[in-house]
């Protein structure tokens, strides 16, 4: 275990810092929920108890987060997908939209209680603010409040509107699906909003075309990512 100095992230923390990352790090990188992670850590001699995790993972994610954030700034550019889902939380349905990368890569997420234009304007003005410039192109589903949200706020973008080219910003909706169960449902959602902004940039950092590189090739990145993510939790390895 690494120990914390004075200037440090973990400064005043009991615990120390690999055990800090490593308890972050299970909690969003697998479909896990607060107990597993504190059964995990148990496992392995270490007694903490899962509020303590809840604590971690929202204090030290957002710092993860926003720190991979600023490490991918202007990567994403190209085409963007755009795709929304619903959620149900406390019998209400709320909107969960979603941008990605041609990639795959999860540019934005944003959780609104309508399913028209103007929710839709809100998210790519977000996506703008947020990466600086337009896409290339836009690919949605038949949803026509994103036509009238673009001629509005990207009058530029060539829109492409089909159920069969917005496959993947579909499939990103999964591993949200894959939480939601874990958690027995999201109960707000702030709370929803606030997990998704850490869980989505962590997942970018290790999300790994594997069916499209060799077995080498895989297990390089797998490492670089590993590399990036000790840096950015300020650990070294064991």
């Amino acid at each position: 275990m690494t120990k914390s100095s004075p200037s440090s992230l973990y400064h005043r923390h009991r615990f120390p810092s690999d055990v800090i990352a490593h308890a972050v790090w299970l909690y969003f990188k697998f479909p896990l929920s607060l107990r597993m992670v504190e059964d995990m850590l148990a496992e392995r001699g270490i007694i903490v108890s899962h509020q303590t995790i809840r604590t971690w993972a929202e204090k030290f994610g957002c710092q993860y987060a926003a720190n991979i954030r600023r490490r991918s700034a202007g990567q994403f550019d190209g085409k963007w997908h755009l795709d929304e889902v619903v959620i149900t939380m406390r019998g209400k349905k709320h909107w969960l939209w979603r941008a990605v990368d041609q990639n795959g890569f999860v540019l934005d997420v944003l959780v609104q209680s309508r399913r028209n234009t103007k929710a839709a304007k809100r998210l790519m003005r977000k996506l703008l603010k947020r990466h600086g410039s337009a896409p290339r192109v836009m690919i949605t589903d038949k949803l026509r409040s994103y036509g009238a949200a673009k001629r509005e706020v990207m009058p530029g973008v060539e829109h492409r509107s089909h159920k069969g080219l917005n496959n993947r910003a579909e499939n990103s909706h999964q591993p949200t699906r894959q939480r939601e169960r874990a958690m027995k449902r999201f109960k707000s959602p702030r709370q929803l909003q606030r997990f998704l902004s850490i869980h989505d940039p962590i997942a970018n950092l290790f999300q790994l075309p594997r069916h499209k590189m060799t077995s080498t090739g895989f297990r390089e990145m797998r490492s670089f990512a590993t590399q990036t993510w000790r840096e950015i939790a300020q650990v070294r390895a064991v």
